[in-house]
């Protein structure tokens, strides 16, 4: 009898641990929540950092009502959804926003947040590794050093695709790519909006980036830059408007600039700032008002 008695307890105990420790592939966290809690519907946590560890690899951490949420480094393929209509924030001083920092295999996706540097924040978002990075409906603003940071170090193949969101007012650059070694991480930026900067968007050492149906004003320098100073980096940029910054397009370091369709106004250095770099050109670019027009090269033969 007490040997049968203590097997149930034991079997208590150990079901008591699988369900302290085991993880759910969907979480909640919500203004009022508390990370003690298990991260569910009806007893979410308080915070993105408190849920992760609860959270499955490839699930997902959803907010249940407007709140601050923390910052938080991301380790593992997962999803962080701050849910559309509301604020679901991110607000931090003297930190990166949130930081990727995941396996070669493993794809995060950012989506409805509101990630606020309060004008003392590093990064809004901080990618150093990573298979593939989504940021979808962010507004990023108020860091002191750059609105989207990816700077990876790594061999295999990284991919960011940046879709209707706003950088704004970050110090730096609104989106800088780079990787120390090859291949090249290619980013895609679609119907997005970057201001108020030193650089808008740019591609440093080891970058594709190409931008389209966004527009990109006010940066202090440069709207778009192509800066590698081992002549291998990349822009694309078409349906895009670059209105207002001191230079409109700069290619520097042997690095390179394909635009077409694009609008190039109201810059008040250079429209096509060819620096030691090449800017491509396949004549349906519109260019008015700027200070000056600068020079562009024949339009690129196509990729068959």
């Amino acid at each position: 009898m007490k040997a049968r008695n203590i097997s149930k307890c034991l079997a208590m105990v150990i079901l008591g641990t699988g369900l302290l420790y085991g993880q759910a592939s969907r979480t909640w966290v919500s203004g009022v929540g508390d990370d003690a809690n298990p991260c569910s519907r009806t007893a979410p946590c308080k915070t993105f950092a408190g849920a992760i560890s609860k959270t499955a690899l490839g699930g997902e951490i959803d907010a249940l009502d407007p709140g601050g949420f923390g910052a938080l480094t991301i380790t593992k393929a997962i999803t962080i959804d701050g849910g559309g209509g509301q604020v679901a924030s991110v607000l931090v001083s003297g930190t990166n926003g949130i930081t990727v920092q995941a396996g070669p295999a493993d794809v995060v996706i950012l989506r409805n947040l509101r990630i606020n540097g309060i004008g003392s924040g590093l990064n809004g978002i901080q990618f150093n590794s990573g298979k593939d990075l989504n940021v979808e409906n962010c507004y990023v603003f108020g860091f002191t050093q750059n609105g989207l940071n990816i700077t990876l170090g790594q061999a295999t193949q990284a991919t960011v695709h940046v879709y209707n969101s706003v950088f704004k007012n970050n110090t730096g650059v609104g989106i800088r790519a780079t990787n120390s070694v090859a291949p090249p991480v290619k980013v895609g930026v679609d119907h997005t909006e970057v201001a108020v900067d030193n650089i808008g968007v740019e591609a440093a050492a080891h970058s594709n980036v190409e931008i389209n149906d966004s527009m990109i004003s006010a940066a202090a320098s440069s709207g778009i830059s192509s800066d590698s100073p081992s002549a291998d980096a990349i822009i694309g940029i078409g349906r895009s408007e670059v209105i207002a910054n001191a230079n409109g397009a700069t290619a520097s370091g042997g690095s390179v600039i394909n635009t077409s369709d694009t609008v190039y106004a109201y810059n008040s250095g250079t429209a096509f700032n060819q620096a030691g770099g090449k800017i491509f050109t396949f004549g349906t670019n519109r260019a008015h008002d700027n200070g000056v027009l600068g020079t562009l090269q024949s339009p690129v033969v196509p990729q068959l």
